[in-house]
């Protein structure tokens, strides 16, 4: 699979801030349908993300800052790397969101969806299928 994470990633992703209110989080997220925002600092770099399951956490007002709802345990990759990669990263982290960055900056956001997207356009190459064990030939 050649496909670069830019090939598959959504672009002029939406940000939030720390500082901003939860209430603006989830009013953004409902307004664009959206599962996950990253937040960032005032140079558009990553500190954290919220996703839709930080939302409904028991915990904090709707006036409450972000910063006290957000993971700050968050993946990035690089926006030129393999996009069986950021699937590696996905599966063996247990997460459905990855932000993509150039030079440590916000330029995408690429997710689980958008990975089985490549797979329903078969935009992948299929190995060889294994054949039957070698040295044995079947009667019969």
């Amino acid at each position: 699979m050649y496909v670069k994470v830019r090939d598959l990633m959504t672009a002029n992703v939406l940000t939030i801030q720390p500082h901003h209110s939860v209430e603006r989080a989830r009013k953004l997220m409902d307004t664009h349908q959206l599962s996950a925002l990253p937040v960032v600092d005032s140079d558009d770099i990553v500190v954290g993300m919220v996703s839709s399951s930080d939302l409904v956490r028991p915990g904090g007002s709707e006036n409450s800052p972000v910063r006290t709802i957000m993971s700050t345990r968050v993946f990035t990759i690089s926006e030129y790397d393999d996009a069986r990669n950021v699937a590696r990263l996905m599966r063996n982290q247990h997460i459905h969101h990855v932000v993509v960055t150039n030079e440590k900056r916000v330029v995408g956001m690429i997710s689980s969806y958008d990975l089985l997207r490549l797979v329903e356009n078969h935009r992948f190459v299929m190995r060889d299928a294994p054949s039957g064990p070698r040295g044995k030939q079947g009667k019969g």
